[in-house]
């Protein structure tokens, strides 16, 4: 299914959160304004996001704050009362942000195909995206701009909004130092995070190939307390700047990375989006669906084999984004796996 509408002149975005989707949404967005140079672009989108977004070139930001409950609702409407776009996409199939789709006004409202509707993001459409097999989120995402007219083509290319600020506060930091190797080690959920010992080991492995090795990651107690760990086990010292970054700065410091090492974390995609190789780190979800986008043969995973042990099919018998699940499977990912996918990426560079 295409859109009827030629030559859209508004076009309003919808993805709230969270960091790694915004991400891949990023490459979805800037295909839009690549197609419809011309065309308006309003981006509904979270608080935190949008302190990584802030500045993305022709791109007009809402800020919705899924916090504030009601209010938040009322605000968006308020915001929007006196607008109506050609076409709302709605990337996000989480109840609250469909009903965030009634304070907004659109002739076309795209949600995802059948396949992957949850929650009820029928209601809230009148136009679905075409199904796909397998589709990695960003290119899920990608989905909704073929739907609207970009060419199959089109390909995958973020130009993030880096500020002169980051750039300055980078340079400060690292002058002496240029060659680093990130350790993103937190997920959202303890359990995908790998064990501090063997981040060290890694860490370590890094070192003596003259990198320095920088750890990185938000200001959470789970976050800290889990640098804090690496680096007691660690001979070498790491540079810990869990917590002490914006998102501006945190981008810039993957920028200059020669390698980020990773679970499925907000910065291994930050990563991807400017061009730094990333070693996924997946024992629960599937990196063909999850993984960082441009470096998916990179992943040290053991995703395979754990679902197929829990399920008694393989992964592609499997729904799509089946999650597997148990407190230790980041613990199957041997140190030796991650040290020979990082070697992989640096003879290539």
């Amino acid at each position: 299914m295409l859109s009827k509408i030629n030559n859209p002149q508004s076009i309003c975005i919808l993805r709230l959160s969270a960091i790694g989707d915004v991400c891949h949404a990023v490459a979805a967005v800037q295909a839009i304004q690549k197609r419809w140079p011309q065309a308006q672009i309003t981006w509904v989108i979270g608080q935190v996001e949008y302190m990584l977004l802030e500045g993305l070139t022709g791109v007009e930001f809402v800020i919705f704050d899924k916090k504030a409950g009601l209010r938040g609702y009322w605000d968006l409407k308020k915001r929007l009362e006196n607008r109506s776009f050609d076409i709302l996409l709605h990337m996000q199939v989480a109840l609250r942000a469909s009903l965030a789709t009634l304070c907004i006004r659109a002739k076309e409202k795209w949600g995802f195909d059948k396949n992957r509707l949850k929650e009820g993001q029928q209601l809230f459409t009148n136009r679905r995206i075409a199904a796909q097999e397998h589709p990695h989120v960003a290119e899920g995402f990608m989905a909704f701009a073929r739907a609207i007219g970009v060419a199959e083509s089109a390909p995958f290319v973020w130009r993030m909004p880096i500020s002169q600020q980051a750039v300055e506060w980078h340079e400060k930091h690292f002058a002496k130092n240029p060659s680093y190797l990130v350790i993103a080690p937190a997920a959202s959920k303890a359990e995908r995070n790998w064990l501090p010992e063997r981040y060290a080991a890694v860490a370590e492995y890094a070192h003596k190939k003259g990198m320095q090795i920088v750890l990185c990651g938000g200001p959470s107690v789970m976050e800290k307390s889990l640098a804090e760990s690496i680096q007691s086990q660690c001979s070498i010292e790491c540079r810990n700047f869990v917590g002490k970054t914006s998102l501006k700065q945190l981008l810039v410091l993957l920028q200059s990375a020669r390698l980020v090492v990773a679970p499925d974390t907000g910065p291994a995609h930050i990563a991807v989006t400017v061009g730094t190789p990333v070693v996924g780190l997946y024992a629960h979800s599937n990196p063909r669906r999850t993984g960082p986008y441009l470096y998916q043969e990179d992943v040290a995973s053991v995703y395979d084999e754990v679902i197929e042990e829990e399920t008694g099919k393989s992964w592609q018998l499997n729904s799509w984004g089946k999650r597997a699940k148990g407190q230790a499977l980041m613990a199957r990912i041997s140190v030796e796996l991650v040290i020979e996918k990082v070697e992989q990426l640096l003879k290539k560079q």
